[in-house]
């Protein structure tokens, strides 16, 4: 009996290691540092498939965002059905215990922060790592980088499973008459008061908070310090129990929101149809700063 007590508390404190051992954010040192584990994947997300065979983090598996992005008559960026997730995944070679590092180029970030979050939404919550700054910090590190196709790789046993950090517009509206959650717009002020956007209505959702995606990074898309980011969160939301929902235009830049929040240690979801959902809806309350 001793024995099997030993061995499960060497199992859970295995399991809140590997949990704790995940940053949110790596830097390029702590990645050609672990670049060899055994359970670490990097995945490079490029728009064309030639960039990526140009240039990429040496041993980097081709992520074309379209594949977990998918775009359909329901709007922009819906997270994929769990039959097309699952198939992406695995011939990524994702497995269960997989730790994900992701890899942008040049100033894509916005749309590999919404591959994080889709990930996570996925079922790999906690093993999704973003390199920071992304391929050019790594170059900027004098690492080198190579050219050729993504590496063949042994087929991955994962089962994605949605764990609910995606929402819908039920979710927003019952989140406005509560307490315990608030709605977070990360566009820039201008769209939040009103300026013309495209859109059937312009200004915000009645009630949501105005945290825009851009304060959050520097100019070269590396996310300010803890201490920045932080002074940004709490001018909104200065207890980190109190859920945030962030939303854009399509889901995609809040994402960025998503990955500062989780940086911070913020409950943090987003509402996936956002405003070209809302804005669509008459009955759904929007107003504006200013006409």
């Amino acid at each position: 009996m001793r024995y099997l007590l030993l061995l499960l508390m060497a199992v859970v404190f295995s399991t809140v290691t590997i949990a704790q051992s995940n940053p949110v954010l790596v830097t390029p040192a702590w990645l050609q540092e672990h670049k060899q584990d055994k359970n670490l994947v990097i995945l490079q997300s490029n728009f064309l498939r030639l960039d990526f065979e140009r240039e990429h983090i040496p041993g980097a598996r081709f992520l074309w965002p379209d594949w977990l992005g998918a775009h359909s008559p329901e709007g922009k960026f819906n997270a994929p059905d769990l039959a097309t997730a699952r198939k992406t995944l695995q011939l990524l070679g994702i497995n269960q215990n997989t730790q994900v590092v992701l890899v942008y180029t040049r100033t894509d970030l916005t749309i590999t922060a919404r591959m994080f979050l889709t990930l996570e939404h996925l079922g790999l919550f906690g093993k999704i790592s973003l390199l920071d700054g992304g391929l050019e910090e790594w170059k900027k590190a004098g690492l080198s980088v190579e050219t050729g196709a993504s590496p063949t790789v042994t087929k991955g046993n994962i089962e994605p499973k949605y764990q609910q950090l995606l929402v819908d517009k039920n979710y927003v509206q019952q989140a406005l008459t509560g307490t315990g959650k608030m709605v977070v717009d990360a566009r820039l002020k201008r769209f939040y008061d009103g300026d013309v956007t495209g859109n059937p209505r312009d200004g915000h959702i009645t009630g949501a908070f105005n945290l825009p995606y851009p304060d959050l990074i520097d100019s070269t898309t590396k996310f300010k310090s803890v201490q920045q980011l932080s002074n940004y969160f709490n001018a909104v939301n200065n207890d980190k129990k109190r859920e945030m929902i962030g939303y854009c235009f399509i889901g995609q830049t809040a994402s960025v929101l998503y990955l500062a929040g989780r940086i911070l240690g913020y409950p943090m979801k987003i509402y996936d149809g956002s405003l070209q959902e809302w804005s669509r809806l008459p009955e759904l309350p929007m107003e504006k700063t200013r006409q």
